[in-house]
């Protein structure tokens, strides 16, 4: 649906101006006169399309990628809706204040198609549902809750507390990763360079007596001629892994392989069971609080942990706990959640504080990913550095005993 942006007067005479959806020029402006504005300008909003259309069919649309919110701004925004709404402002008014207050136009739109949707009689959960690429079922179901409780702030102070948590357990795996694997990318190209460009050049004058040199040099020129001569199969190579993977990883079976296999991997596979285990329970916990029941806050989180195998997991104890179980006896049978969360989760349920439980579980996690990214980061930095070092050395001295042995017989 096309997007306008309007300036007017309200009924009061006071300028105003704003964003508002609909079919066409005409229908925008019967919907401004019937909110009480009367338009004195009315323009549509261009949205940037992708390179071709043909893209866009294909779902290859980069627009609709970077039209996403980050959590950093949802927890805002959702913190700012809380507070307004707590202030007993309208609830169309309250969303209104959120427009003026953005200054991304994407985030505008989204705002202003949702205030249109609530003006038309919608509720805010449904309103939400219509962008699943922002707000997911975790954040609709929550929000519908508090509608329902009549207690909508205190669900969106819980929603800005949990998405401000999960945005700073992921920013902080992520800037404790990003030097390791930048170091990892950038020594792989220039390694890549040296060996199809740079070293051929120095040991061309080697190639002639390939009989008397040193067997390092003779691996290295072995090495340097394959990636000079055929760097279009290990590029091709690389690239048909990479899709393969991913094509993989868009059917049920492949997608349950990879992840059994990450989570086999030593140390790193504990590393990420413990971020899956961390949003389990922070997930959970967020939702019971907010009388969301637990078969469905289940079927919410199975969604949200990001890994099939322990989906899978949750959606047995989901069936169990359908047929009259609680909810620890099928999580350990399961044998992917530690002793620790089954006990605390089995305690929660015996003196019903099954939520406190779980956000104390949570924060241990968060703990532990925390030093566990430490930790594991400290170790590659200095691996990276002696691969790197023992590398550069070996090509080093595969260019210079050659040198020496020439050196040595001209004497």
């Amino acid at each position: 649906m096309p997007v306008y942006a309007y300036r007017g007067l309200s009924e009061q005479g006071r300028p105003v101006s704003g964003i508002i959806d609909a079919d066409n020029p005409k229908g925008a402006r019967l919907k401004l006169r019937k909110s009480g504005v009367f338009p004195t300008d009315l323009t549509e909003e261009q949205r940037k399309r992708p390179a071709s259309a043909e893209a866009a069919e294909s779902g290859l649309n980069l627009v609709r990628y970077f039209e996403r919110i980050s959590p950093t701004e949802l927890a805002l925004l959702t913190r700012q809706l809380a507070t307004l709404v707590g202030a007993g402002l309208p609830l169309v008014d309250c969303l209104s204040a959120l427009i003026e207050q953005v200054e991304t136009a994407r985030t505008k739109r989204t705002l202003s198609q949702i205030r249109e949707q609530v003006t038309e009689g919608a509720s805010l959960a449904d309103a939400l549902k219509a962008h699943p690429r922002i707000f997911g079922d975790l954040y609709v179901n929550m929000v519908r809750a508090g509608e329902a409780s009549g207690a909508l702030d205190l669900v969106l102070v819980r929603l800005a507390d949990y998405t401000e948590k999960y945005a700073a357990l992921r920013d902080k795996v992520r800037s404790s990763l990003t030097y390791p694997t930048l170091m990892a990318v950038v020594g792989t190209i220039i390694l890549f360079v040296l060996l199809s460009y740079v070293v051929p050049k120095i040991t061309k004058m080697f190639s002639e007596n390939q009989g008397t040199l040193p067997a390092m040099t003779l691996i290295l020129l072995a090495i340097s001629g394959f990636m000079q001569q055929y760097w279009w199969l290990i590029a091709g190579t690389v690239l048909a892994v990479i899709m393969s993977i991913r094509l993989s990883l868009r059917t049920p079976a492949g997608r349950l392989r990879f992840d059994r296999y990450v989570l086999a991997v030593p140390y790193f596979g504990k590393l990420v069971k413990k971020v899956a285990l961390a949003r389990f329970a922070r997930t959970l916990s967020t939702l019971l609080t907010s009388s969301i029941p637990l078969l469905h806050s289940l079927d919410i989180v199975k969604n949200v942990v990001s890994n099939s195998v322990l989906s899978a997991a949750i959606d047995d104890a989901r069936s169990s706990i359908r047929e009259g179980q609680s909810i620890a006896p099928p999580l350990k049978k399961s044998g992917l959640f530690p002793a620790m969360l089954v006990h605390m989760i089995a305690v929660g349920e015996k003196s019903g504080e099954l939520e406190q439980m779980l956000s104390r579980a949570a924060d241990a996690y968060d703990r532990e990913v925390e030093s566990s990214v430490i930790a594991l980061t400290s170790l590659l930095e200095p691996m990276m550095i002696l691969f790197g070092g023992a590398v550069v050395l070996f090509i080093v001295l595969a260019i210079l005993l050659p040198i020496f042995d020439m050196q040595n017989l001209v004497r």
